[in-house]
């Protein structure tokens, strides 16, 4: 299975690029920043929220319904044209909202701290964003005959695993953005195979993923 940054770097993710920067009036170069760090932070939710029945229920139940994976079909259209629909930004949302919950802005403004896009913009390219990756994950789960969390899971860590150097710095940033200790714990712990339960703001967080 592909890593995320070949995802970045494949046809998708250049379509994925150009939509997002369209939308959120970003330069390509830090729209691809941006979903450099943001991709494994979504990737990581999915991971822990699969970890529960209820959680790999919902989301297997999204990725063999309206995700499951045609919108990569259509992305030349849909990234065209001075971006996605309001119909593709506001699915994203939807995503958004069931992955982070009311941690969303939390996560938007550290995103934004350590890319220097400004957090309305950050916001803009995860709408982009969450659509095509949970195409992604659709995709994936019927190629490998996907057919529960345990599964799920193990498509999702292959991705999320093997980042190169230069990704795990910009996600080792991220994680430890004040230096008093990681914001996404358990993300750390999947991406980069740290155990820090460090303290900081830590605590802000800390009930991102349901610990």
């Amino acid at each position: 299975m592909a890593g995320l940054l070949d995802l970045l770097n494949s046809d998708i993710g250049k379509s994925l690029i150009s939509g997002a920067s369209a939308k959120s009036g970003q330069s390509e170069g830090a729209t691809a920043q941006v979903l450099s760090m943001a991709l494994p932070v979504l990737m990581g939710a999915m991971k822990k929220n699969v970890q529960t029945p209820e959680g790999a229920a919902g989301l297997m139940g999204a990725l063999s319904g309206k995700h499951s994976g045609g919108i990569l079909d259509q992305l030349g259209d849909l990234m065209g044209n001075g971006g996605p629909s309001d119909d593709v930004v506001n699915d994203g949302a939807g995503i958004l909202g069931h992955l982070l919950g009311n941690k969303q802005p939390a996560v938007e403004n550290a995103l934004s701290s350590k890319s220097g896009v400004d957090a309305g913009s950050v916001a803009q390219i995860l709408k982009v964003a969450a659509p095509i990756l949970m195409g992604v994950l659709g995709k994936q789960t019927k190629e490998n005959n996907v057919s529960d969390g345990t599964g799920m899971s193990a498509l999702l860590g292959s991705m999320l695993g093997g980042q190169p150097q230069e990704n795990q710095s910009l996600i080792t940033t991220l994680l430890d953005a004040d230096g008093d200790g990681s914001i996404l714990d358990d993300v750390a712990g999947m991406v980069l195979g740290s155990n820090k339960k460090e303290g900081g703001i830590g605590g802000l967080l800390g009930g991102l993923f349901g610990k």
